[in-house]
Order: C-alpha cells, then sequence, then structure tokens
C-alpha cells in the first residue's frame, strides 16, 4: 500500500504538513528500542556499579525529556502538548536491555516520533553512561510498536517485520 509523502509541496519542497482543518483525537503511540552488551556491562548496571551513577534513571528521565523536545530536533515535526511520557525498560538476557518508551496526547497529529525519540535517546544515554566500560555497546531494532488515534486508525507492528 502506497501512499504519497505528505512532506512535499508540488514542487517537491520539504514543507511542514498543514494540520489546522483536523480534529483532535487522543492519540498513543509506543516504541522500542534495544540496547546489546557485555554480560559485565549489564551487570554492572543492575548492581549500581557505573561511575556516572544510576544508568537507568537516568537513562528514563533523558528519554522523557527527548520526547518533549522532539520538534526542536526533527523539522518536520509539530511541536505536541503530550500529556504523558514514559519510559520503561525490561531485561531481555544477560546482554540485552529492551527499553519501550509510549507517549500520549490529544490533539489533530500523532506522537510517534516522540515515541520513537524517547526509546532511542533513552538508548543512547545508556550508552553515554556506560561507554567507559565497554565501547561495543550496540543499539538496534529502532521502530514503532504501535499508534492508535486519527484519522489512520491503529498500528500494531507484526512479529517478524
Amino acid at each position: 500500500m502506497s501512499k504519497e509523502l505528505s512532506h512535499l509541496d508540488a514542487s517537491k519542497n520539504a514543507v511542514m504538513v498543514d494540520i489546522g482543518h483536523k480534529e483532535p483525537s487522543r492519540r498513543i503511540a509506543a516504541a522500542q528500542s534495544i540496547v546489546t552488551m557485555q554480560k559485565e556491562t549489564l551487570k554492572k548496571i543492575i548492581e549500581g556499579h557505573v561511575p556516572k551513577g544510576d544508568v537507568i534513571s537516568c537513562a528514563r528521565i533523558s528519554g522523557i525529556m527527548a520526547a518533549k523536545k522532539t520538534s526542536d530536533i526533527i523539522p518536520m515535526c509539530h511541536q505536541i502538548p503530550l500529556e504523558k511520557v514514559s519510559v520503561d525498560f525490561e531485561i531481555l538476557n544477560d546482554e540485552q536491555i529492551k527499553i519501550t518508551a509510549t507517549a500520549m496526547c490529544t490533539y489533530k497529529t500523532g506522537a510517534e516520533m516522540e515515541a520513537l525519540t524517547a526509546a532511542s535517546t533513552a538508548a543512547l544515554t545508556i550508552y553515554d553512561m556506560c561507554k567507559a566500560v565497554d565501547k561495543a555497546i550496540r543499539i538496534d531494532d529502532i521502530y514503532l510498536l504501535s499508534k492508535q488515534g486519527g484519522k489512520s486508525g491503529t498500528y500494531r507492528r507484526e512479529e517478524g517485520i
């Protein structure tokens, strides 16, 4: 299913989409990222032995702050009135942390970019706080998990895509 790109005008110039005519609706978006590291690094995070401090708390705050600033760093994003942002962490195994970020608002456009920015920035914060002990940390699988609301309705990512 191919759609036209909405951020291009007739001359193919980048433009911000006009959302003035749209009705506000409840919007919820969730995104994830996976951070892979050495076993010893994850153990230090869990035990609170990373020299820079509490990695998970800092990454959570960083993700929330980033979601609130998404329109400042992504050129065509609208500034949206976020009502809630959550950033959660799950230890997948002895080398990986899964980050799930959820952004919610009632507005004319969705919160997908805010959720993606939160998940990405939280992962980058883990890297930043742990790079002194593990430069080989890898950030993967950053993608939208789901979105609700708006004209296009509900989207849920299928496994394996």
